[in-house]
Order: C-alpha cells, then sequence, then structure tokens
C-alpha cells in the first residue's frame, strides 16, 4: 500500500493575496477555487512538476481533531528543484523576497553552496509569513 501527501494545508489570513502570491509570484497552477458555503472558499493550488498540492486555509472549519493554525505559523514547507540559482532568479524576478543561497555546514548554516548533493538552499515567506524552504535535488522527482 503506498501512503502519499498530496495536500499541505496553508494558513493564510487573506485568500485572494495568497493565491496572487502563490501563482503569479511563485508559479503555482490554480486547481480549484470554489465555494465551501457562504463565505470561505476552497483554494487549491499545485507547484510545477509537484504531486502534492497545498489547500490556502481562511476561515473555513478545521478538520476534526486539529487545532486551526495561525496565519504564519507554518514553517518549514519545502520545495525541490533542479537548478536553485535558475529557481531564485525567477521568484526574485517575479518580485518574492528571497533569502541568500546557503547549505549546512558543521557549525550551521552557511551562506554558499553545499558541496554534496542536497546541500544547497533558499528560503523565502508568503505574505503572512508562512517559511518555504526551495533545496536544490540531483535529479528531477521522475528519476529518483
Amino acid at each position: 500500500m503506498e501512503w502519499t501527501l498530496e495536500v499541505i494545508v496553508v494558513p493564510v489570513s487573506d485568500v485572494d493575496r495568497a493565491k496572487e502570491f502563490s501563482t503569479d509570484r511563485c508559479g503555482f497552477r490554480l486547481d480549484i477555487d470554489a465555494p465551501l458555503f457562504e463565505g470561505p472558499r476552497f483554494v487549491q493550488l499545485t507547484p510545477p512538476g509537484s504531486r502534492c498540492s497545498v489547500v490556502l486555509e481562511a476561515g473555513a472549519p478545521v478538520s476534526p481533531g486539529r487545532p486551526r493554525m495561525a496565519p504564519g505559523s507554518l514553517q518549514g514547507l519545502q520545495l525541490c528543484v533542479t537548478d536553485l540559482d535558475a529557481a531564485r532568479d525567477t521568484l526574485v524576478a517575479r518580485g518574492v523576497e528571497v533569502g541568500p543561497v546557503r547549505h549546512a555546514g558543521p557549525s550551521g548554516w552557511a551562506d554558499g553552496r553545499g558541496a554534496e548533493p542536497w546541500n544547497s538552499y533558499l528560503s523565502f515567506r508568503d505574505p503572512d509569513g508562512n517559511g518555504w524552504v526551495v533545496q536544490e535535488a540531483p535529479s528531477p522527482l521522475t528519476r529518483r
């Protein structure tokens, strides 16, 4: 049996602002934008090439047994790309405030690329402050 991670719920304060940031600035594909009932909407987006989507949560009922997350409280959302420099250039060109390329070293985080595969990262925050990390992968997901 496969256990696939297919949706991550991201807490936001303004669905329209988060949707614009995700589609126009990050290049995510809009899958669904539909009303749940009078008031909140169900908005689901998928990063290019990803098998996992993002649902923007603002005002919708939370899942049973789960407390409501505050907008900006989700940290460490991680995307993988095969060309970190191109990803950084794309995000910057679209107006995203992106941190420098960094790697994990013996003393913690250090500026610059790591010498090993999988050890080069950049980070950014969405408009609510949720923290995103982009990691360079040595090959596309379909070849791993």
